[in-house]
């Protein structure tokens, strides 16, 4: 039988708030029986949308009251200190207190993150969050973190990245040992900084499916399960990527309506170029998890609409589903006790 998620919805975050966020939880909550979601924030505003839409009273959906809606430009500082009763906050409180299993939120990411790590504090053995996202590859998919949430990391906290991401793999795929990768730039030993070689010796005494190094290329090759990689390094790979993707898109649409001759081919060869779309599709994979913490906190792009904020709520429920959080912890303790 399903297992009973709640999640906490931040109803406010992000470019679009609820216009965007509560049609997404409305989709969710008819395709799943068993999930129940709280929208959080300004009460009028999410009613508006509700009545805008027609819905009828459900028992698996509520609104909880919020006064203040964290800016996406603003100081994430400020904003945890003087903001106690933002959308945001309340959402991860009811995460803190049981009353919900997740929060999503498409918020100032610096915000969540710190509010998040204030708030829910950090799993035993794990000194910093990471952010976790998963990229589509020639086999499927692969997790890479952290995406930006830590610039500069010591060897441990790679290590932590890698336990943590595994258990992730581990969780959703029901995967006994999923392979782990450490990006560099190059896949020998003597390759990279002290602080990659350290944290490569590490993860291969760490009892993980450790591969190795790996090099930017395998990331899309799918050549491992995980890829950990400091923050500073998975920002950069992620939004060169992102801007990768534009530049096909447009050079694709460019080349297709050049005249008549490459239009009609545009038409002939539309399934595939459709098909090679979904495949690739950034909405798909929406919804980075910020690991390490003592509670679900999945965090939607800013700019996400209705169908990629979907994946972000499912994302949230998925983790919830398999214990993440337990698995992570249940390895870190092996470690510590291996280590003592």
């Amino acid at each position: 039988m399903t297992k009973d998620v709640t999640v906490a919805i931040d109803a406010m975050g992000g470019d679009h708030g609820p216009v965007v966020t509560v049609p997404a939880a409305l989709k969710c909550l008819a395709r799943d029986p068993a999930l129940n979601i709280v929208l959080v924030g300004l009460q009028d505003a999410i009613e508006a949308q509700l009545r805008a839409l027609h819905v009828k009273a459900d028992p698996r959906l509520r609104i909880h009251h919020a006064t203040e809606v964290v800016g996406m430009d603003e100081s994430p500082a400020l904003a945890m200190r003087n903001k106690k009763d933002s959308s945001m906050r309340v959402a991860i409180n009811l995460v803190k207190t049981g009353e919900a299993g997740a929060c999503i939120s498409a918020g100032n990411t610096g915000a969540l993150m710190a509010t998040a790590r204030f708030v829910l504090k950090m799993l035993p053995g794990i000194e910093r969050p990471a952010i976790a996202s998963e990229l589509p590859t020639i086999k499927g998919r692969t997790f890479v973190l952290d995406l930006g949430a830590n610039v500069d990391c010591t060897p441990e906290h790679l290590l932590q990245f890698g336990i943590m991401g595994a258990m992730l793999v581990s969780a959703l795929d029901q995967r006994d040992a999923p392979s782990v990768g450490l990006l560099n730039i190059g896949e020998e030993e003597i390759k990279g900084n002290e602080i990659v070689k350290q944290a490569a010796d590490l993860l291969r005494q760490s009892g993980l499916n450790f591969y190795g190094n790996i090099e930017g290329d395998d990331i899309y090759k799918g050549t491992t399960d995980v890829v950990v990689c400091d923050g500073f390094v998975g920002n950069v790979a992620l939004k060169t990527s992102e801007g990768l993707a534009k530049m096909i898109s447009t050079m694709l649409r460019e080349e297709f309506t050049r005249n008549i001759f490459t239009r009609i081919a545009g038409v002939v060869a539309l399934p595939v170029l459709r098909a090679f779309k979904k495949r690739v599709d950034p909405r798909r994979y929406n919804g980075a998890t910020l690991l390490g913490l003592r509670g679900v906190v999945v965090k939607s792009h800013g700019g996400a609409d209705r169908f990629a904020f979907e994946h972000a709520i499912e994302q949230a429920v998925r983790e919830v589903r398999n214990n993440v959080q337990q698995r992570i912890s249940e390895k870190m303790a092996i470690l510590q006790k291996d280590a003592a």
